[in-house]
């Protein structure tokens, strides 16, 4: 169903039902739909004697969210998806020539930030502002309309390998099918009060709020993730699921410290592969609860899923989503044999219509129907889908190719890991020489014991030559370890770093 619509009938049937939570401030439906119509009609008056400026032309109004998880974030949502309107978001935490570089790219129409307990709305080619607060009484309010499926509806941004994110645009047409399927899927009913503590701005918080919003449910946020607070909050509110990154369950399940929290009887992860021991952890402080994988791309969108009756693998993650199809395919495009390695492609209603702007011709791609963003894997008999690396991200050390991503899910399926990132760097002889850093799970490490623990698993050739352990990873925002910070902490020898052999 279309998020407008869905928003107007539970607006219109169950007004006072909580539909949006952050930082202890609720709003119910009928709250979040008026004020979604106010925003709509502030908009509308800014922009409506200005010339479309954007990146998008005459397709749509651009209009650029950067409010991070503000309590009226999902407001805004609303109203810069209205019909005619495109939402952009960008994450206010990014450096701020980084996100300067974003607004010169698409060049909005209209800007939604975030003042303190308001938002302030620009409209860039006039110059004229306003300011909005959640206490707007008399304000103008302008119909939520649903827009027509071609119509460009979000875009969101991914890593580019000029340090520029690129822009991905979704029409509103594959985001509808993703909430269709996913609400299936995933069983999402008017009593399923989801807890996503991860960045708005980003895909997996994003898609998290939309699908809880359109089922009738509540969506709880948290403008910054800690792990005690977000036990707190879900004992307190009873949480019935989590959606979250693997980094996010891992600190959940050990802040738990042998507690039980029996409300949550789903967790949907994504971002990267959880470990046995994740999975152990987890059902300890969450019993019960029913744990889901997904492996997706924001240019893509669903691209399997694996639950606790898949295979425990280090690079296996699950079967193909409903309604994808998945193909393995060598440099010239032809189907590779069950077992040898090759590009994903995946043949799917849910796969964006690219990047916006120049892109740096690495990632997205298609071929005929299908598309890939370059990941490499491989298939089983059964269907089952290894995920070994990107593209470019393979790691030549010795005339060995290996890929980073294997020897990361390695190290995680070790009891002594708690995070890992694994890169290379330049060596003389070498060529590149594979190196790790780990955050070791407790006060003690082990290294003998990871050894062995490698060898049992890969060949001595996808051993770390280096290795050294860091007390607390620098994390993004989105929770995955900050690959950038950690290269600099080694070319530095940064006192973050100890090293172990």
């Amino acid at each position: 169903m279309p998020f407008a619509e869905a928003i107007n009938r539970h607006a219109e049937e169950h007004p006072h039902t909580p539909a949006f939570q952050m930082e202890g401030r609720v709003f119910t439906f009928g709250v979040l739909a008026r004020h979604g119509r106010q925003l709509a009609a502030a908009i509308g008056d800014l922009i409506a004697d200005s010339p479309a400026r954007s990146l998008l032309g005459d397709r749509a109004r651009l209009i650029a969210l950067e409010a991070g998880n503000h309590p009226l974030f999902a407001a805004a949502f609303l109203a810069a998806t209205n019909r005619g309107t495109c939402v952009a978001l960008i994450d206010p935490h990014l450096p701020a020539p980084t996100r300067k570089a974003m607004r010169e790219l698409l060049s909005p129409d209209l800007v939604i930030s975030a003042d303190g307990d308001e938002l302030h709305l620009e409209a860039r080619a006039s110059g004229k502002t306003r300011r909005f607060s959640e206490d707007a009484p008399g304000a103008r309010e302008a119909p939520l309309i649903v827009g027509e499926d071609r119509e460009p509806l979000l875009i969101v941004f991914t890593s580019g390998t000029t340090g520029v994110p690129k822009a991905i645009v979704r029409d509103r047409g594959s985001w509808r099918q993703s909430l269709v399927t996913g609400q299936d899927f995933f069983g999402i009913s008017r009593g399923t009060r989801s807890f996503a503590p991860g960045p708005l701005a980003h895909g997996l918080t994003l898609y998290a709020l939309a699908e809880t919003l359109v089922a009738g449910a509540e969506f709880v946020g948290a403008a910054h993730f800690d792990a005690a607070q977000s036990l707190r909050l879900i004992e307190a509110q009873t949480v019935k699921r989590l959606v979250l990154v693997p980094t996010m369950l891992r600190r959940l399940s050990a802040a738990a410290e042998g507690r039980q929290f029996a409300s949550v009887t789903h967790i949907t992860v994504a971002g990267a592969k959880l470990t046995a021991s994740d999975r152990e952890s987890a059902a300890v402080a969450f019993p019960g609860s029913h744990v889901i994988e997904y492996y997706g791309a924001s240019e893509l969108g669903f691209i399997s899923v694996a639950t606790e009756s898949d295979a425990a693998s280090a690079t296996a993650v699950g079967h193909a989503f409903p309604g994808v199809t998945l193909h393995i395919l060598n440099d010239a495009g032809a189907e590779m044999p069950t077992g040898e390695t090759g590009t994903i492609f995946v043949d799917s209603r849910l796969i964006s219509d690219g990047y916006l702007g120049v892109a740096d011709g690495a990632g997205f791609r298609r071929l005929g129907g299908l598309a890939t963003v370059g990941d490499l894997g491989f298939l089983e008999e059964d269907g089952t889908l290894h995920l070994l690396g990107r593209t470019g991200g393979m790691v030549l050390s010795g005339g060995n190719n290996i890929y980073p991503q294997e020897v990361e899910s390695t190290l995680l399926a070790h009891a002594g890991v708690h995070a890992a990132l694994v890169l290379g760097l330049n060596h003389p002889d070498l060529g590149s020489e594979l190196v790790a850093v780990i955050e070791p799970e407790g006060n003690t490490f082990d290294r003998a014991a990871l050894d062995r623990h490698l060898a049992a698993h890969l060949p001595r050739y996808k051993h770390p030559r280096r290795v050294w352990l860091c007390r607390k990873m620098p994390m993004t925002r989105s929770g995955k370890v900050a690959t950038g910070t950690i290269r600099q902490w080694i070319a530095d020898n940064n006192d973050g770093l100890e090293r172990i052999d």
